[in-house]
């Protein structure tokens, strides 16, 4: 399998977002220095500059709104799940295809080592650039990819090997030929058959969790989620168009959906956060999966160190909860 391009951190990163314009204006600035003649006064410059950039880019992301957290969850920079595969495990062989229809490219499953222990991984893949993006067809997920999915979880289940499943995606495939192939079923299945997996089970938010195309591969023993995905039944633009019958509503619909990762924590739908590098994944792929990897073997080996039986009932308890109210008393 050839390995994914990606991109080089450095301050001058591309696509900044909107809310980054004083960042913006810092690097115009260093950019413009670097292009005159080698001096140690330059170069003093460059680094001053380079650090207002770190100090500055640290205050934004420490007060985000939760609009401005959407916009990081979705910037196309952030490390796909290829890019953590490369990163994370070894000797990854991708399995392909449900056995009934297709061989869905906007999610990849496979056998790899991580730490030396043989497990599965499985997650949506959206793509890096314009060819691969259309490739995958976004990260929307048919039918065929959770069949695919759940049929290489049973696989995992039959040779005992844990499943470490990295959810990316807007939604599952929205297209006719998904409600052909009943994709409602599919992910319905997945949830029923993962609830009784008797293997660990790790899920891990860490770009765009949307609707129930992240959920057909998020019932997990553990939730991790990254420190400014978002995980939520509905995109914000869907939900004004919805309640207020007006898409430029988002803003104000992220903010009411309690899509970010200290909503959901407090809400208690995920398990634990992972910190990112300052700016974002998508600032420096190889730090963001230093700061993964230190999450996951800890969550895995605290699940892995359960009975069955424990596990299993865990889990069951974890989801049925969830959405509970109590009940108040007159």
């Amino acid at each position: 399998m050839p390995k994914p391009q990606v991109p080089s951190p450095s301050p001058d990163m591309p696509d900044l977002l909107d809310f980054e314009e004083p960042i913006a204006i810092l690097l115009k600035e260093s950019e413009a220095l670097s292009t005159l003649a080698v001096s140690d006064d330059r170069d003093r410059e460059i680094a001053r500059l380079e650090k207002r950039v770190d100090a500055i880019r640290g205050e934004l992301y420490r007060n985000l709104t939760p609009w401005q957290r959407v916009q990081v969850a979705r910037h196309p920079g952030r490390p796909t799940t290829l890019d953590y595969v490369e990163r994370l495990f070894t000797d990854f062989v991708e399995l392909h295809g449900d056995r009934r229809f297709a061989d869905d490219r906007a999610i990849v499953t496979g056998t790899a080592f991580y730490k030396g222990a043989p497990v599965l991984v499985v997650g949506h893949q959206k793509g890096s650039d314009t060819k691969q993006k259309i490739y995958r067809n976004f990260g929307y997920a048919r039918p065929d990819g959770y069949r695919k999915a759940l049929r290489t979880m049973e696989l995992a289940q039959k040779f005992g090997r844990p499943i470490i499943c990295f959810v990316d995606t807007p939604a599952a495939y929205p297209g006719i030929e998904s409600e052909e192939r009943g994709v409602a079923e599919a992910i319905a299945m997945n949830l029923r058959e993962m609830s009784m997996l008797e293997v660990p089970v790790i899920a891990i938010v860490h770009g765009e969790g949307g609707s129930g195309g992240a959920l057909g591969i998020a019932v997990g023993d553990r939730i991790l989620m990254h420190e400014f995905a978002i995980y939520s039944v509905i995109p914000p633009e869907g939900c004004a168009a919805i309640l207020w019958r007006d898409s430029a509503k988002k803003v104000e619909a992220a903010e009411a959906l309690k899509i970010t990762a200290p909503d959901l924590l407090q809400l208690e739908i995920i398990d634990e956060i992972v910190l990112e590098p300052v700016g974002g994944a998508h600032t420096n792929h190889s730090q963001a999966t230093a700061l993964l990897d230190i999450a996951l073997q800890r969550s895995l080996a605290e699940i892995s160190a359960l009975g069955v039986q424990e596990r299993l009932d865990q889990r069951y308890a974890k989801f049925r909860k969830m959405g509970s109210v109590g009940i108040i008393e007159a």
